[in-house]
C-alpha cells in the first residue's frame, strides 16, 4: 500500500477551546478530556472535527460530527479534507503514543507545535475511506449495543420504582396494589408504611443475599478488574495476574448470580453477574474495592436494583460515621434496610427483569469481542497487512 508522508500541520488547523459557563443549557455537547461534560445552547463549530487533549489524559482523542463545544483543556480542529479522510485521521492519531511529545511537567500537556510536528503517513483517499468506514461500522454496532443496554436499564429502574418504592406492583387482580387500596402497615424499622406481609432487611443479613468474603481459590492466570475498569455498560480488561503473584492480596472471586458495587464514595460503580456468566467468572479476579452479594434463585433482579440506587444520597443520614466518610463499610450496610416483598412478588419481578439482565451481560461480552476485533484489525489495515476486501 503506497503512502504519502505529512506532518499533522498539513492536515488540520488546531483551535483552542473556550469556557462555557456563561452559556445556557441546550443540546450541544461540551467536551473535555474525559468526554462529554454537559450540554449548552451555543457551538464552537459544526461538522467533522478531531478533538485533541491539551492537558491531562493525552490518549483521549475524540472524533465528532455535528455541533460541539470544547473547554480550554481540549483543542478542536478544522480538517484538510482534500488530503485526509477525517475518520481515518482520527483512527491514525488514536493509535499513536503522544507521551514523547508531552511538554508538561506534573500534568501532561500538548502545545500546537507538539501536535503539528507529529509525522503522518496516509494511503490514498479512497483507501483511507474504505478502512475507516469499515472500522466505524464496528464502532456503530458497539454504540447501538450500549444504547440497548441503557434503555433496558431504564425499563428495570422504572419497574423497580413502581413496584418497590411506590408499591404499585400487580395485585391478585393485576391492578396496582397501593393505588387500588391494597393494605399498608407501619414498619418500625423503616419508619414508613409498607404492604401487608412485607418485611425489612439489610443486604448483609438477608433472605435475599449473603456477603461475599474476600479471598480466592488457586487460579493460573486471570485478568485483574479494579473498580476503575467498570464504566456504565463497559468493562475494560486490567493486567494479567496469577495466584502466585497475588497470593497475599485479598482478591474477590466473581461468582454467578451475584451483585457488586464499588465501596468508595467517589467511585460509584455497579456490576451484576447473572447465571450466564462462565466467560466472566473464568476470566476475571475483582479488586477488593468491590463489595459483593451472592443472591438466591429469584433475588438477583431486586438486589441489582437496590445496589444501583444512589447509596450516599438516599442513605447518608443513617450511615454510622456520617456523610463525609469516603467509603461504605459493613456496619453501614447493616444499618441500611429495605422493604422485602413476599415470595410471589419477588418471583414475578424476577421473571420480568432477569432476562433483561442476562441480555445486558451478553451485550457487554459482545462489545468486548467487537473491541478486541477492532483493536486487532486496525493496525493491520493501516499497515497494509490486510485489506477490507
Amino acid at each position: 500500500m503506497k503512502v504519502k508522508e505529512y506532518t499533522l500541520k498539513d492536515l488540520l488547523v488546531i483551535k483552542n477551546g473556550k469556557d462555557y459557563k456563561s452559556l445556557c443549557t441546550g443540546k450541544t455537547p461540551v467536551y473535555g478530556t474525559g468526554g462529554i461534560m454537559t450540554y449548552v445552547n451555543d457551538k464552537l463549530y459544526s461538522g467533522e472535527s478531531i478533538l485533541l487533549p491539551r492537558k491531562g489524559t493525552l490518549d483521549n482523542i475524540i472524533y465528532v460530527n455535528g455541533d460541539f463545544w470544547t473547554v480550554d483543556t481540549m483543542y478542536w480542529s478544522i480538517i484538510n479534507t482534500k488530503e485526509a479522510y477525517p475518520k481515518y485521521l482520527y483512527l491514525y492519531l488514536s493509535l499513536l503514543d503522544l507521551s514523547s511529545k508531552d511538554s508538561g511537567s506534573t500534568l501532561p500537556s500538548m502545545t500546537f507545535d507538539s501536535y503539528y510536528s507529529v509525522p503522518i503517513k496516509l494511503p490514498s483517499f479512497d483507501s483511507q475511506k474504505e478502512i475507516a468506514d469499515f472500522i466505524f461500522q464496528i464502532h456503530a454496532k458497539i454504540d447501538i449495543n450500549n444504547k440497548i443496554n441503557i434503555v433496558s436499564e431504564s425499563v428495570v429502574k422504572t419497574l423497580y420504582d413502581y413496584w418497590f418504592l411506590q408499591f404499585d406492583f400487580p395485585n391478585e387482580e393485576g391492578k396496582p396494589y397501593k393505588s387500588s387500596g391494597g393494605k399498608m402497615v407501619w414498619n418500625t424499622e423503616l419508619k414508613r408504611d409498607i404492604p401487608e406481609g412485607w418485611g425489612a432487611e439489610n443486604l448483609m443479613n438477608s433472605s435475599l443475599c449473603e456477603d461475599i468474603k474476600a479471598g480466592v481459590d488457586y487460579f493460573e492466570t486471570k485478568k485483574y478488574l479494579p473498580t476503575a475498569n467498570v464504566n456504565g455498560e463497559n468493562i475494560t480488561d486490567g493486567e494479567n495476574i496469577s495466584f502466585d503473584n497475588r497470593e497475599n492480596r485479598a482478591n474477590m472471586q466473581p461468582i454467578k448470580n451475584s451483585v457488586w458495587f464499588a465501596k468508595m464514595k467517589n467511585s460509584i460503580k455497579h456490576l451484576t453477574i447473572p447465571k450466564s456468566s462462565d466467560w466472566f467468572t473464568d476470566k476475571y479476579i475483582l479488586s477488593t474495592g468491590f463489595q459483593g452479594f451472592k443472591c438466591n434463585k429469584y433475588s438477583l433482579s431486586l438486589v441489582h436494583c437496590i445496589v444501583n440506587s444512589n447509596w450516599f444520597e438516599n442513605y447518608k443520614d443513617i450511615l454510622s460515621h456520617g456523610a463525609t466518610q469516603e467509603g461504605v463499610n459493613n456496619e453501614d450496610l447493616k444499618n441500611i434496610k429495605f422493604p422485602v416483598p413476599t415470595g410471589q412478588t419477588l418471583y414475578t419481578f424476577s421473571k420480568i427483569v432477569q432476562p433483561l439482565l442476562e441480555r445486558k451481560f451478553s451485550i457487554i461480552r459482545e462489545n468486548q469481542e467487537l473491541t478486541s476485533l477492532r483493536d486487532f484489525l486496525l493496525p493491520l489495515l493501516m499497515n497494509g497487512q490486510v485489506t477490507v476486501r
